[in-house]
């Protein structure tokens, strides 16, 4: 199957120009000035006229929890798993999963077993080991042999730090998963990351200093998650990736404490470009399906919310439209970053000849999403899902 989009402002994420994209099957072919159809019989080659567009990259989603979360407030709390149109119809081409609170009802067998199912119905899934406990929750016998001997585990997370509902570790706990993880990623090729959810507490990413300073984990290998969740936490990533760390910002952020003021991610990636933090070291997760509790200060569990992929998007247009943040620059996080960052970008993450052609349409004056592609099929046209998962109704 070839298509040909034409007159698109291509953002790979940097600004391309006015350029014609030739898609082969699932990967991109060609980008040029002008290509046009490679046989007068029009009716083997699909053409898009997409003046007045922008086409980027699809998003990668680095933190999804694929088979529901939650539990804080016993069993009926528990969110119900991400469906394929929730996840295209935000520009989601790419999930990572994981696995949150619950490592005793939720296991990494099913897990892995989501990912393959979404991979079927047309996406890209990756998944983490482990949960918010330590010792790892794995599928093989550890950490390290699950990332080497199984294609679709790239790291360990989210395991939780700073929160009351973590299994309490300490510095040499977290170090020593970080090495797991590292020699893992070196061993297979893979990133290898550690990804950790930070709750509230006030340690935030004390043990995360202590590593660099006391260990020979590079800060690049422990990727920090939900840090816009509070005033007190963002300043420390702020410093965090200064020194060279990776911070994840959660779009769909709600406080864990009651009044306890986070920051949007929109206005976080202004407010990190402005303290001159690199804007590589910026990426931006949705935490989608998993379970949003806020609790009182006495710890006890008051309100409770789902994430939802649809703050990706929203976060991102708010970056661009409302932070006035050049549309190259608020794409970062979504696209290239967590590519490099997960060693995803031999096929994914930008606009490039040989890449997966997982890409996004939007409509040039307010950002709307107009098209969703993976890997060459459309899955979301007109702004609305065209492909739907196994088991949805259309």
């Amino acid at each position: 199957m070839l298509r040909i989009i034409k007159g698109a402002r291509v953002f790979s994420p940097e600004y391309l120009g006015k350029k014609d994209i030739l898609i082969a099957n699932d990967k991109i072919e060609k980008i040029a000035d002008n290509i046009e159809p490679p046989s007068p019989d029009f009716s083997e080659v699909e053409v898009i006229d997409a003046k007045g567009k922008i086409l980027t990259p699809g998003f990668i989603d680095a933190h999804v929890h694929l088979i529901g979360g939650g539990g804080e407030g016993g069993f009926a709390t528990r969110t119900p798993e991400a469906m394929l149109s929730m996840l295209t119809r935000f520009g989601v081409t790419t999930a990572v999963g994981c696995l949150g609170t619950d490592g005793t009802t939720r296991h990494m067998t099913t897990l892995l077993a989501k990912a393959r199912a979404l991979e079927e119905e047309g996406i890209t899934t990756y998944i983490y080991t482990g949960s918010y406990e330590i010792p790892a929750r794995v599928i093989t016998d550890s950490p390290r042999n699950d990332i080497i001997l199984i294609d679709k585990v790239i790291g360990i997370g989210e395991i939780a730090i700073s929160d009351h509902r973590s299994s309490q570790p300490v510095m040499h706990d977290l170090l020593r998963l970080a090495s797991e993880a590292r020699v893992g990623g070196i061993l297979s090729g893979k990133a290898g990351v550690l990804h950790l959810h930070v709750g509230d507490g006030r340690r935030r990413l004390d043990y995360l200093f202590d590593i660099i300073d006391e260990g020979e984990i590079p800060p690049t290998q422990m990727v920090p998650t939900h840090v816009n969740r509070s005033h007190e936490l963002f300043n420390q990533a702020i410093r965090y990736a200064k020194m060279g760390g990776v911070i994840d910002l959660t779009s769909s952020i709600f406080p864990i404490k009651k009044n306890d003021p986070e920051i949007k991610a929109s206005k976080a990636i202004k407010i990190l470009l402005n303290s001159g933090v690199p804007d590589a070291n910026v990426t931006m997760s949705s935490d989608g399906f998993g379970s949003s509790p806020i609790f009182d200060n006495k710890g006890k569990l008051i309100k409770l919310g789902i994430g939802s992929v649809k703050y990706e998007y929203t976060e991102f247009r708010d970056a661009v439209l409302k932070e006035n943040i050049p549309l190259a620059t608020a794409l970062k996080p979504l696209t290239s970053n967590t590519a490099d960052i997960l060693k995803l970008n031999r096929k994914k993450g930008r606009i490039r000849k040989g890449l997966d052609a997982d890409y996004i349409i939007f409509d040039e004056k307010d950002l709307s999403i107009d098209s969703v592609v993976a890997k060459g099929k459309i899955m979301v046209q007109n702004g609305l899902p065209i492909v739907f998962g196994t088991f949805e109704k259309s």
